[in-house]
């Protein structure tokens, strides 16, 4: 009698060579999903920061028209020209870029986050796909082998063995396992619906199942240093650092500002007598400093970056317990998982002898229809569990892959 397990692979390392479906779904994933495609946007806009980062403030330039002229020694003054830049202190520019770069390195990470979760998704619709088609195939070997029963049943009623009602009950056992079957096909098409919402590609296109492949004898080794590794925990330590350097940024805004202006000023001649430098334009170059003697902005930055600081410390503790206990959870639940897989596969090899010893007991006209149909709903039992433990083994296998990787 065939036998049915259900199928999964990991996502990012696989146990076998034909794993290449479940990869390629993935990659479909990672370039269409639009939800990445908008990280991929945040991402390219905090990089763009970085070139906004080189500014200086605006140059200031104004004109004057005396409406009554002042008269100086060389002649009347008609207007007034002026042009001032300010300059920040120096390395404040590069602070501020240094700055945007640092966000925007968060940034990535965080786009990185975003495409490992899409990758666990992907895989875990995937594995759920897998145990319906399963549990699918169980169903219909089920249908064969009641199918069997029932011609049987009627040879039995022929010569006596049995009596009508064995093969009606034989008959609703099937019409049971019909109905099921029809609403695991719904199920069925309405996970793929959610699949394909997740590749963003219009729904029905279908999606390629391999053929089975058994929970691999041993499992992949585990990195001590894995978990330290994650994206998760990388993104907090990347955003402590950028409060360091928007703490370095904020004393240089701290610090005094200075300017280079010119002024100049067209000067008439004088016409009631002749003078050296008579009309002479009068150019005057400027330097000005800005100091921030009321800084208390500053100050207060500074104690808010130390706090901020502080708070990121214990967000990423925090969130180191919980991807610890999740990763101790996973771990458990997919040994769990293999072993109940182990049992319930040799409890369905009992159960397949006891089959056989009562199919046997129908040469000598002794069988007995009712055990028949408890032994069938006994093994349909097994396999859906089997169907379950395995999915749940490598679901959460590719869990443990996301925590550690």
């Amino acid at each position: 009698m065939r036998k049915y397990v259900l199928i999964f692979l990991l996502t990012q390392f696989c146990f076998h060579a034909n794993a290449q479906d479940l990869q390629t779904y993935i990659g479909i994933a990672l370039a269409e999903n639009p939800g990445l495609q908008a990280y991929e946007t945040r991402l390219d806009i905090a990089r763009e920061k970085v070139n906004e980062a080189n500014w200086l403030p605006n140059t200031e330039i104004s004109t004057s028209y005396f409406v009554s002229e002042p008269e100086t020694r060389t002649g009347p003054q008609r207007a007034r020209f002026s042009a001032r830049q300010m300059f920040p202190w120096f390395g404040t520019i590069g602070s501020r870029e240094e700055f945007a770069t640092v966000l925007s390195e968060a940034e990535y990470i965080e786009y990185q986050v975003a495409r490992r979760e899409m990758i666990l998704k992907v895989a875990s619709a995937y594995y759920q796909l897998q145990a319906f088609r399963a549990q699918q195939a169980v169903l219909a070997e089920n249908l064969e082998l009641l199918q069997t029963y029932e011609r049987l049943a009627l040879t039995a009623v022929e010569v006596g063995r049995a009596s009508a009602a064995d093969v009606l009950r034989l008959q609703i056992r099937q019409n049971e396992l019909k109905q099921e079957s029809k609403t695991l096909e719904q199920e069925f098409l309405a996970q793929s619906a959610a699949f394909d919402a997740l590749l963003n590609r219009n729904p029905g296109n279908g999606v390629s199942l391999p053929d089975s492949i058994p929970i691999p004898e041993t499992d992949p080794p585990l990195s001590e240093q894995g978990l330290l590794l994650n994206h998760e925990l990388a993104k907090y330590d990347k955003l402590y650092e950028s409060v360091a350097r928007a703490e370095v940024l904020n004393r240089k805004e701290a610090a005094p500002m200075f300017g280079l202006g010119i002024d100049y000023i067209p000067v008439a001649n004088r016409t009631d007598m002749s003078l050296p430098e008579n009309g002479k334009d009068i150019l005057m170059p400027m330097v000005s400093l800005s100091i921030p003697i009321f800084n208390n902005q500053f100050r207060s930055r500074s104690v808010q970056n130390e706090m901020r600081q502080t708070e990121l410390e214990l967000q990423r503790q925090e969130r180191l317990n919980q991807l610890q206990a999740a990763l101790a959870r996973a771990i458990h639940e997919r040994d769990a998982a293999r072993i109940t897989h182990g049992l319930l596969e040799e409890n369905l090899e009992q159960v397949k002898q006891v089959e056989s010893i009562l199919l046997k007991n129908y040469e000598t006209g002794t069988i007995d229809f009712n055990e028949i149909l408890d032994i069938q709903e006994m093994q349909l039992r097994f396999q859906n569990r089997m169907t379950g433990a395995a999915k749940t083994y490598f679901e959460k296998s590719a869990l443990i892959n996301y925590l550690t990787q």
